[in-house]
């Protein structure tokens, strides 16, 4: 059996991709600080070794390394109030997960970065992950990066998972600005599917945008998310200036904002990505958003979006 490290585990791709590798028959070390999402997955998963561990600090974990064929590096800060949460996880933990994989001699690590790194967005979240990306790149451990947009599925606890959460409780629903900025979203098992296919491939050094093949304004993807749960909703456009100040506003008063000004900057940015033909390079059919949507929320996976907590 091949030993697997994945890090950054128990979040949305973490628990989608894991039953998967379970499958394939690997043995699966799973690494992640969320104490919540990390019980929920080995409850689900309960073959999984599960380590709760914060990586961005030496420790114990990095022991894992020794004897390891593969590791899938998934863990990343996406919203926080301070800057040093985004240089811990983006940038000092892949330091970290970067030596130990040299130290150990590992011969494919995969590298889930984000479509951001090509987009013109400045914000802390695209900036570090950028850094995190070159790290990778100058490594002396074979790797492959992948770069998908906003990822949706089971196991959301932020992105779109949190807005339906918050459109099934209200009747009203706020959008920032006309809501008619792109999207591409990938439905999570897509990208999941790609990582397995990765993991027994020879690592080529390369990059892939794997950018969802439809563009869909932001608006109409609520819209499908109310249509799927059968909801009737009243959508109010906010000027983005005020929704920003909105956002600032509640942010004084939670420490776990869902989201941050800089990230309405980027959302609102105007980023259409190149979509390059990922289903011919690997194999894996491109699922609609309808129906990535349906199974998401219809599936009896979707209970577990509800239990996952967000990290901040």
């Amino acid at each position: 059996m091949k030993k697997v490290i994945v890090t950054g585990a128990a979040g949305l791709v973490g628990q989608n991709l894991i039953p998967m590798l379970v499958k394939e028959k690997y043995n699966v070390i799973a690494i992640d600080k969320n104490k919540n999402n990390l019980e929920l997955l080995k409850k689900l998963n309960p073959l999984v070794k599960c380590l709760k561990d914060d990586l961005s600090k030496k420790g114990k974990w990095e022991e894992e390394f020794k004897g390891a064929s593969i590791v899938i590096q998934l863990q990343a800060q996406i919203a926080s109030k301070t800057e040093k949460d985004f240089v811990k996880n983006n940038v000092n933990a892949v330091k970290n997960i970067l030596r130990a994989c040299e130290k150990n001699k590992v011969k494919n690590l995969i590298h889930i970065s984000s479509s951001v790194v090509i987009s013109v967005a400045k914000d802390e979240y695209t900036l570090t992950k950028r850094k995190g990306e070159d790290l990778v790149i100058k490594s002396k451990t074979p790797f492959t990066i992948l770069r998908p947009p906003l990822i949706y599925g089971c196991f959301d606890a932020k992105h779109l998972g949190w807005i339906t959460r918050f459109m099934k409780k209200s009747l009203i629903v706020p959008v920032i600005g006309s809501g008619k900025y792109i999207r591409q979203p990938l439905f999570v098992q897509d990208l999941c599917k790609i990582i397995v296919k990765l993991t027994k491939r020879k690592p080529q050094n390369k990059i892939y945008n794997i950018i969802g093949k439809e563009k869909i304004y932001y608006i109409d993807l609520l819209k499908t998310i109310c249509r799927t749960k059968g909801w009737k909703r009243i959508f109010l456009p906010i000027p983005i200036p005020l929704f920003s100040a909105l956002i600032n506003v509640y942010g004084v008063f939670t420490k776990k904002p869902a989201f941050r000004p800089e990230q309405i900057k980027a959302l609102t940015a105007g980023d259409i990505f190149p979509v390059e033909d990922w289903e011919k390079e690997f194999g894996v059919k491109y699922t609609c958003f309808e129906k990535g949507i349906h199974k998401t929320l219809k599936s009896a996976c979707s209970k577990y979006s509800e239990k996952m907590v967000t990290p901040h």
